[in-house]
C-alpha cells in the first residue's frame, strides 16, 4: 500500500498557453478580461489583467478558477441550483466565500480525464467569460494532446 499519491498538475508553461489563447479570444470578441489559471490544487499559477478589464473582477476570475479546479466542474453548472430552494443554495458561502456560481470558470483535463487545473475569466457577461475561459482550456488541452495546430484555427 502506498502512503502517498502523485497527481498530475498543470505547469506554468501550460498556464501561459491558456492565458495566451484566452487573451486572444477576449481581444477577438472585444471584451478585455481578467484571466486566472490555477493548478490542480487550486493554487494560482498565472494571471493577466488585460487593459480595460474591470478591477472589481480580479478576485472573481481567481475564485472562478479556484472553484472549477477544486470542485472539478465548470462554475456554470450551478446556475439553476443556487436559487432559494435549490440543491446548492448557499454554496457561495463555502470556502471562505470563494465558491463562485457564475459562469466563467472551467477545469482543464489531461488525456486521462483528470483535472490538472482550471481557468477563470471575468469582466464580460457570464457567457462571454465562459467563452474566453473555454478558449484557454481548449488551447492547453490541445497542447497536452500534442495538437497545437488545431488551437490556432479555433481562435
Amino acid at each position: 500500500m502506498m502512503a502517498t499519491n502523485s497527481a498530475p498538475t498543470l505547469s506554468l508553461s501550460g498556464a501561459r498557453t491558456a492565458l495566451a489563447a484566452a487573451e486572444a479570444r477576449a481581444s477577438r470578441i472585444g471584451v478585455p478580461m481578467n484571466i486566472a489559471v490555477v493548478d490542480s490544487s487550486c493554487h494560482l499559477l498565472a494571471f493577466s489583467r488585460m487593459d480595460g478589464a474591470k478591477i472589481t473582477s480580479i478576485n472573481i476570475a481567481i475564485d472562478k478558477a479556484f472553484t472549477a479546479a477544486g470542485h472539478r466542474a465548470p462554475t456554470s453548472v450551478y446556475k439553476e441550483a443556487v436559487w432559494p430552494g435549490g440543491a446548492a443554495f448557499g454554496i457561495w458561502n463555502s470556502n471562505g466565500g470563494r465558491f463562485m456560481t457564475i459562469a466563467g470558470g472551467v477545469p482543464v483535463v489531461d488525456k486521462e480525464g483528470r483535472v490538472v487545473g482550471a481557468i477563470g475569466c471575468s469582466t464580460g457577461t457570464p457567457a462571454q467569460d465562459e467563452d474566453v475561459a473555454k478558449a484557454g482550456k481548449e488551447a492547453v488541452e490541445c497542447s497536452i494532446a500534442g495538437e497545437t495546430m488545431t488551437v490556432k484555427a479555433k481562435l
